[in-house]
């Protein structure tokens, strides 16, 4: 009875013998078999980009040069094309890739979250999250939230304004989770004072010499890459005197360009019309 009662038990919930680890194995292995075979293959080549928003017309058409004329206007970016033509420099890199299992009735649900930072070291930077079943679909969907995500990063001096700005412009503070990052202009010279984590964010960002500050689970590397992705967004959060000039009013792209909005789109691709013979 009680080895009968064991086996039952054992089976109950997914925890025996038949849902158990060799189940988990098996949906992992399969994962990585697929990652190995995607690689072989090699990535199919890009199609031409069609837009399919205001914006991104507008991106096409050449009637915008750099981000800042987006961020000056806070227009929501949602294609990506928009930022590789805007930033042709983006470099991207893959900071962590974890397993996360859910639990099922059939056993653990397997999938891959990738965790990407893009930059071009010139004072723009983004940070994407992604989860997927295969390791290569996580790191490309995370590559264009990363990109999506590009926010401006303001960067200062420490004493004397010579040469390029090299350090933040003050002290900042982000947060996520129980972890915290803050930041301290440095002096030139001193370099990025931080842990490997925040270190890859700060150089992706452009920023030459900081000095780094943080408590908390640190060990979490997700809420880590958070936390310094809110303090570099924090950088234009405050203002200084630098900013206190004149505010100029000027028309919305979308108001500016409405004539060209309002015309027929160029790039259009129409869809074959099939006849139907009665």
């Amino acid at each position: 009875m009680a080895d009968r009662g064991g086996e039952r038990g054992g089976d109950r919930g997914g925890f025996g013998r038949r849902f158990g680890r060799g189940d988990r194995g098996g949906r992992g292995d399969r994962g990585r078999g697929g990652r190995r075979g995607g690689r072989r293959g090699g990535r199919p080549e890009e199609e031409a980009w069609v837009p399919v928003t205001k914006l991104g017309r507008l991106v096409k058409e050449g009637r915008f040069q750099k981000m800042e004329e987006i961020y000056l206007h806070s227009l929501p970016v949602k294609e990506h094309q928009i930022v590789d033509t805007l930033c042709p420099g983006l470099k991207d890199e893959v900071m962590k890739i974890t397993p996360v299992q859910k639990q099922t009735r059939a056993g653990q649900r397997t999938r891959f979250k990738a965790f990407v930072v893009v930059g071009d070291s010139n004072g723009h930077v983004g940070l994407g999250v992604k989860c997927a079943k295969e390791v290569a679909t996580a790191i490309r969907g995370a590559i264009i939230l990363a990109k999506l995500s590009v926010v401006p990063v303001r960067r200062g001096y420490w004493g004397n304004k010579i040469g390029q700005p090299h350090t933040v412009p003050c002290k900042v503070t982000g947060k996520c989770g129980s972890v915290t990052v803050r930041m301290v202009p440095a002096p030139r010279g001193s370099g990025i004072v931080a842990a490997r984590v925040p270190k890859k964010v700060l150089q992706f960002a452009g920023i030459e010499d900081v000095f780094t500050s943080s408590r908390g689970s640190t060990k979490t590397l997700g809420n880590f890459v958070k936390a310094t992705f809110d303090c570099l967004m924090k950088t234009y959060g405050f203002l200084t005197p630098d900013f206190w000039m004149e505010t100029r009013f000027v028309k919305a792209p979308y108001q500016e360009f409405t004539d060209l909005l309002a015309s027929k789109p160029k790039f259009m691709i129409e869809a074959p019309v099939e006849k139907i013979e009665a």
